[in-house]
């Protein structure tokens, strides 16, 4: 990879857990502005996409090693029936979008 040349950025790493009556899912996300972050459910089906952009330099500088990736991040998860996709909460933070998703009542 040269310099400043954008790569298909690898899968989100994420996590997910059950905490009480709630879903969560944390996803790393290190180095993009939460405006460049998209949550969309259709259905059952969770996407996350995000854009991590080049930070703009100065015209003096010469790059010499890029190894973080550029680009648009995308993740999809099949989320169970059980959960009420209506009331899904998120926050970004530290470079972690986490989203708490409630378990719906029966």
């Amino acid at each position: 990879m040269g310099p400043g040349t954008w790569s298909k950025p690898s899968a989100m790493p994420m996590d997910a857990y059950r905490e009480g009556d709630e879903y969560v899912v944390a996803f790393d996300l290190p180095g993009v502005t939460a405006e460049a972050i998209d949550i969309d459910v259709e259905r059952n089906m969770l996407t996350v996409k995000a854009e991590r952009r080049p930070v703009t330099k100065a015209d003096d500088v010469q790059m010499e090693l890029s190894e973080r990736p550029l680009g648009v991040f995308s993740r999809q998860i099949v989320l169970a029936d059980t959960l009420d996709t209506e009331h899904i909460q998120a926050d970004y933070d530290a470079g972690v979008l986490t989203l708490r998703i409630p378990i719906a009542e029966r």
